[in-house]
């Protein structure tokens, strides 16, 4: 079985529990492959994977891989899939959630990644892809509206939520209320992660569970 990470933002680097966890976990380093949420942006400026932020998280962690590969719209779709194939670690990157999943249906690469037994990561609109269902919102002021639900690729049977801009007292506004009542939401702060490992989830950092309208802040247990 597969270990997924569901991570926030990180507005430096990974915590050092995070590290610790992840060089237990990346044992095989082959090959990081890393999925865009901007995968039409090399049009506005040159995508160099050197420069993409969350390399650089797993250079400052000391994981170093053998090769790296960044999908976007400028590598084929076969290369895509066999590069995900043979990927030890695959990591959903943040950018626009909408975007990401519309690409990952566009290259068929959902049931490939699905089907990978690399170790599974995605950060801000990569995490929400990881997760059964989340929402797009449209927000207004300090108001959220809610807008379209999408379902993502569905590691975990839960919605996820995540975003720099939101925390307990957006979260309690109740907007994911509704989602709540027909599946488990994790809600998450900055600076948090969520390790699914063996069908056992851990937490780090802060993280909300919403269930049937009701949101209680997890304890840590990572």
């Amino acid at each position: 079985m597969s270990t997924h990470y569901y991570l926030s933002w990180f507005n430096d680097f990974f915590p050092e529990k995070l590290v610790k966890l992840l060089h237990e976990d990346i044992t095989d380093r082959k090959s990081l492959v890393m999925i865009s949420a901007q995968p039409s942006g090399y049009k506005e400026e040159q995508v160099n994977i050197d420069d993409v932020i969350e390399r650089t998280w797993f250079n400052q962690a000391n994981i170093i891989f053998d090769e790296y590969h960044f999908i976007d719209y400028r590598m084929q779709k076969e290369d895509a899939q066999q590069f995900i194939q043979n990927a030890s670690v695959i990591f959903l990157c943040g950018g626009d959630p909408v975007l990401q999943n519309d690409f990952l249906a566009e290259y068929e690469l959902s049931d490939v990644i699905k089907n990978s037994n690399a170790v599974i990561m995605g950060a801000s609109a990569g995490a929400l892809n990881m997760a059964a269902k989340w929402l797009s919102l449209i927000e207004t002021g300090n108001e959220v509206e809610t807008s379209t639900m999408y379902d993502g690729i569905g590691f975990n049977h839960f919605a996820y939520e995540s975003h720099s801009k939101r925390d307990y007292a957006t979260f309690v506004q109740g907007y994911l209320f509704p989602l709540s009542e027909e599946i488990d939401v994790y809600a998450a702060e900055q600076e948090s992660a969520i390790r699914v490992k063996d069908g056992k989830i851990g937490i780090m950092g802060p993280v909300y569970l919403i269930s049937h309208s009701k949101i209680q802040k997890l304890v840590e247990t990572l």
